[in-house]
């Protein structure tokens, strides 16, 4: 009898034409470094009197169809995670192509995901999923990933694929060593780690059905936070967060090769830190920063992929 394993798994996604229908034909294989996404109905126990000290059988539950996926931060299929943030790009050149996504639509697409383990076999289909949170981190050394949270509609469980014989494009994964930062165009020195979330902040519609299944999950207002710890060198910060002035932070990679992603928060509103010496190593302060709709270009922050790709 064969036995799943993780290394065997595979993810395919399509973006739907309808939500919650998922698309006959498009598919593309993606890179995962583990999921959690899945369906589960709990039941729920019984409070009759009157049967005894043994209780009556359980009643099901409402169905939860949501999970996160870690995936890498690469040169393709990235974009796809990128267009399910913040809907489609903005996309110009004519190869290398220049895709940009700009927070701050009101609609945004849902996917179809299939997770497969091909040994036993277990085809699950996830249709109606729509992107919640976005988060990853910069540091030093390490693998490079990100972490999407999805609420998905539903699951459908077969044995065979649903997604026919997917698109698998190539894997340049971006590294700690390709990354930067930037404040107002000036590189940051002195950091040592950086944390980003972006938040869609979804509305599950949840209404009475015979499936047990939500009609949709519609973006609220969007948040954009993040953590920036460096070693205290100078006041530059620290003044900004006095003074309450944004500023725009860059948190770009690039490869050799010519492919790059570049994530830009226009205005970005620091608190005053507490300054602690904890003994005789050198001083570090964090900033637990949170970003804002900028007045000027209208938006909050702008994700941009240069890659092969023409078309998300």
């Amino acid at each position: 009898m064969a036995r799943a394993q993780g290394a065997r798994a595979q993810m395919a996604l399509a973006f739907e034409t309808v939500y919650g229908t998922a698309p006959a034909s498009g598919y593309t294989r993606v890179p995962f470094a583990s999921t959690s996404l899945g369906s589960e109905q709990p039941l729920i126990s019984s409070e009759l009197l009157g049967y005894g000290r043994d209780p009556t059988a359980p009643i099901k539950d409402a169905v939860t169809a949501d999970g996160d996926v870690v995936v890498p931060i690469d040169a393709a299929a990235f974009g796809f995670w990128l267009k399910a943030a913040f809907g489609e790009p903005i996309t110009t050149g004519a190869g290398p192509w220049t895709h940009e996504f700009r927070s701050g639509s009101w609609t945004l697409p849902s996917l179809a995901i299939e997770t497969a383990m091909p040994e036993v076999p277990r085809y699950a289909m996830y249709a109606g999923c729509v992107l919640d949170q976005v988060s990853w981190q910069l540091q030093r050394s390490g693998l490079l990933t990100a972490t999407a949270r999805l609420v998905a509609q539903g699951e459908t469980v077969g044995t065979t694929t649903a997604a026919g014989t997917p698109a698998e494009p190539a894997l340049e994964r971006f590294g700690h060593f390709n990354g930067s930062i930037t404040r107002n165009g000036t590189a940051l020195g002195n950091v040592v780690s950086a944390e980003i979330t972006y938040a869609n902040n979804l509305d599950r519609i949840e209404t009475i059905r015979s499936d047990g299944r939500i009609d949709g999950a519609d973006p609220s207002i969007a948040a954009l936070t993040g953590r920036v710890e460096v070693r205290f060198a100078d006041q530059v910060l620290v003044n900004q967060a006095i003074a309450g002035d944004p500023c725009e932070l860059e948190f770009g990679y690039a490869l050799p090769s010519g492919e790059s992603f570049t994530f830009t928060v226009h205005a970005v509103y620091l608190p005053r830190p507490r300054i602690e010496i904890a003994g005789p190593q050198g001083v570090q302060a964090t900033f637990d920063w949170q970003a804002a709709r900028d007045t000027t270009l209208g938006r909050m922050c702008t994700a941009t992929l240069i890659n092969d790709i023409a078309d998300y």
